[in-house]
C-alpha cells in the first residue's frame, strides 16, 4: 500500500500546479479518489463526520444495483434465446455469434451460462459506451471548472445503461448519456446541483427523439426479426393477451428495459439501500402507497373504458420499471425531497403521477420516468414548504415560551 501511494505521490506531481499535465489534474484526482482513500478528511466544527463518505455513498449504491446487473445480464440472454428457440435457430447471429462460438457459449435458454454470457454481450457494450461518453463530459467540464471528477457518475453510467433497452443503436447510448450529463447536470452547475436526475432526463430525451427504438415490440428482445410486447404494452392493448403470469414479472423474466424487469431484485437493493441510510425508506413506502391508493381508484370507478384502469396494484408493481424507479430514481439524494414531510408528499405525487400516466396517456403507457422527472421540479417548492412551516412553529413556540 505504501509503494501505492508512494507512487501516486510522483504521479500527482506531473499532474499538479506546474507539472506538464497541469490541465489534466481533475482526471489524476479523480482515479486518486477512485482507487485510495482521499488523504484529506473534514477535522474540525461545524461540519457533520460520520463514517460516510461520497465515494462510500456511491459504492454502496453500485453494490446495491448488482442484483439488477445480474438479472439484466441473464434475463436479456434469456429473452434472446428463448426467442431463437421459437424461431427455430440454434446459433447467435453476428459477431456476437462469433465470439460466443470461441468462448464455446451456445444459444440455449435453460443454460444459466448461456443466457448469462449472451445478455453480456449487449449489456456490457452499451454500458462502456456510457461510461466513455459520459466520463469524457465530467471530464471536461471538472478540468473547465478545475473542480475534482465526483464518483457520482459511477451511478449514473450504471442506471443510464440498466434502464435501456438491449437493441438500442450504439451512437443513441452515447447521445443519451451526453444529454444527461450536459443538459441534466453539468448547465445547472455540475454534482449537487442538478433539478433533474441526469439518467432520466437522457432517457426522456432518446424517448420523445428517438420513439422507434425506445418503444414498439421490435426493442425488447435482441433478436432481428423477432417482436414481443412488455407485459406493459400487453396490459395497455385491448387486442393482446396478458403471456406472462404474476410470478415471472416479479421474478423478472419478461421483456424491457435490460436492468428493469426483475422487482425482486429492487427490492434486495432496496434493503441495501435503507439499511446504510443512503435511499429514503419514505420515499419509497410512499410511492408505493400513492401508486396503490391511485391503482384501487381507477379499479373501483370499473366503468372507464380502458383497459390500464383495471390493472391492480399488485401488477402496477412489477411491470414496466416502476420498483426500479422507486428504488433507484426517486430516493436520488440530490433531485428528491429532503425534508422528512416532504419526502412523503413527494413519493405520493409520484405514486399518483405513475398510474395517472399510464391509464391516462396510452402513447406512453410508461408513467414512472415522467412521475419522477415532474416531481423532482416540486421537491425544491415541497420541502420549502415543509422548512417555511417549522420555522413558523417554532418562532411561535419562542414567542410563548417568552409570555411565560
Amino acid at each position: 500500500m505504501k509503494d501505492q501511494e508512494s507512487f501516486a505521490d510522483k504521479l500527482k506531481r506531473i499532474f499538479a500546479k506546474g507539472g506538464a499535465l497541469e490541465s489534466l489534474y481533475p482526471l489524476y484526482e479523480g482515479a486518486e479518489k477512485f482507487l485510495l482513500t482521499p488523504g484529506s478528511v473534514t477535522r474540525g466544527a461545524p461540519h457533520v463526520r460520520d463514517f460516510m463518505d461520497l465515494k462510500r455513498m456511491m459504492i454502496t449504491v453500485v453494490f446495491a444495483l448488482i442484483p439488477t446487473v445480474i438479472m439484466a445480464l441473464y434475463n436479456t440472454g434469456l429473452q434472446a434465446n428463448l426467442a431463437l428457440q421459437e424461431m427455430g435457430l440454434t446459433s447467435i447471429a453476428g459477431w456476437r455469434g462469433d465470439l460466443s462460438g470461441l468462448l464455446g457459449i451456445g444459444a440455449d435458454p435453460d443454460s444459466i451460462l448461456d443466457n448469462t454470457v449472451h445478455g453480456a454481450l449487449y449489456f456490457l457494450p452499451v454500458y462502456m459506451l456510457t461510461l466513455i461518453a459520459g466520463g469524457f463530459w465530467e471530464i471536461l467540464f471538472a478540468s473547465l471548472r478545475k473542480r475534482t471528477i465526483s464518483e457520482g457518475f459511477l451511478v449514473t453510467s450504471l442506471l443510464f445503461a440498466l434502464i435501456l433497452p438491449p437493441d438500442i443503436p450504439w451512437w443513441q447510448v452515447m447521445l443519451g448519456i451526453s444529454f444527461g450529463v450536459v443538459i441534466g447536470k453539468e448547465i445547472f452547475g455540475g454534482v449537487g446541483m442538478n433539478v433533474l436526475n441526469p439518467a432520466l432526463v437522457g432517457r426522456c430525451f432518446l424517448f420523445f427523439s428517438y420513439p422507434g427504438e425506445i418503444t414498439g415490440n421490435t426493442i425488447w428482445v435482441a433478436v432481428d426479426g423477432f417482436t414481443r410486447a412488455t407485459p406493459l404494452a400487453q396490459f395497455a392493448e385491448p387486442e393482446f393477451a396478458v403471456l406472462v403470469n404474476w410470478q415471472d414479472a416479479f421474478l423478472g423474466f419478461i421483456p424491457g428495459s435490460m436492468g428493469e424487469t426483475s422487482t425482486v431484485a429492487c427490492l434486495i437493493g432496496a434493503a441495501i439501500l435503507i439499511i446504510s441510510q443512503i435511499g429514503s425508506w419514505r420515499i419509497m413506502l410512499s410511492t408505493l402507497i400513492g401508486m396503490a391508493v391511485m391503482a384501487g381508484a381507477f379499479n373501483l370507478l370499473g366503468n372507464i373504458q380502458n383497459p390500464m384502469a383495471q390493472v391492480s396494484p399488485l401488477w402496477h408493481l412489477v411491470i414496466g420499471g416502476f420498483a426500479f424507479g422507486t428504488v433507484y430514481m426517486a430516493t436520488d439524494p440530490v433531485s428528491a425531497a429532503h425534508t422528512h414531510g416532504g419526502q412523503v408528499v413527494y413519493g405520493l405525487l409520484i405514486g399518483f403521477l405513475t398510474v395517472l400516466v399510464r391509464v391516462v396517456n396510452p402513447g406512453f403507457v410508461e408513467g414512472i420516468m415522467l412521475a419522477i422527472l415532474f416531481a423532482n421540479v416540486f421537491a425544491p417548492a415541497i420541502d420549502r414548504i415543509f422548512v417555511s412551516r417549522n420555522i413558523k412553529r417554532r418562532l411561535q413556540r419562542q414567542v410563548s415560551d417568552a409570555k411565560k
